[in-house]
């Protein structure tokens, strides 16, 4: 379909926002003027799974895992409301220039993402941490910082975490990740991802990193789940 064809589409048939699902709302990257203005009052602040698993470093979100931004995480993680990666991404810029503020950060700041298996890949039409850090590191780049994003892990396959409990999680994340390019002993980097769960996918993360002398500055993510932080 073309990009004519989507936006003629989108006049006649529109679709609902992707945050609270109201028809017939003018909507701006699938999201309607009252649900922007909710998302838009959201700012990062630091969190940390209770209990943190061994190995987290400290970590930074932009809100609880409900409401509105739940709903944008899924319609664009899980719906195909890939629209969504532009307004994400750049949220998770701001997430990260939070966690990581100018005169603290390296040079060249890398941004390494917490990557999908090749299955999550496949059935959603590709990485979608891949896509929102490319879109983290354009706006990053917009406001003068200077990035990089580095496919630097790669994900061994696990059953998918939103099925395990606490206790699963923990033990799917041990070994879940290798090193797929390396980067230089003593870079510094921020590592990406949506959700902060349990915190052990980024601890496992930062303890493969660490294993090749590359030193995790901050993890950062959209959301949190609300039991789990301290806002």
């Amino acid at each position: 379909m073309s990009t004519l064809w989507a936006t003629l589409a989108d006049l006649v048939l529109p679709n609902p926002c992707a945050a609270c699902g109201r028809q017939g709302e003018r909507l701006s990257f699938d999201v309607c003027a009252a649900c922007v203005r909710v998302i838009d009052e959201l700012r990062a602040s630091p969190t940390r799974p209770t209990p943190a698993p061994p190995g987290l470093p400290p970590c930074f979100a932009l809100g609880e895992y409900r409401s509105e931004l739940r709903e944008l995480i899924i319609g664009y993680k899980e719906r195909g409301r890939h629209r969504l990666a532009r307004p994400l991404g750049a949220l998770l810029a701001e997430a990260v220039a939070t966690a990581v503020p100018r005169g603290t950060a390296p040079l060249v700041m890398p941004l390494v993402y917490i990557p999908d298996t090749g299955g999550a890949a496949r059935r959603r039409h590709g990485d979608h941490m891949r896509s929102l850090a490319l879109r983290a590191s354009e706006r990053l780049r917009e406001a003068g910082r200077s990035t990089v994003v580095v496919n630097a892990l790669r994900t061994r396959s696990t059953a998918d975490s939103a099925e395990l409990d606490a206790g699963q999680r923990a033990a799917a994340a041990r070994g879940k990740f290798a090193l797929r390019r390396g980067l230089p002993a003593g870079a510094e980097v921020v590592l990406v991802d949506d959700i902060i769960t349990t915190g052990w996918t980024l601890a496992a993360a930062s303890l493969t990193l660490a294993g090749a002398g590359v030193i995790v500055k901050a993890c950062v993510a959209l959301a949190a789940t609300q039991l789990r932080v301290n806002f």
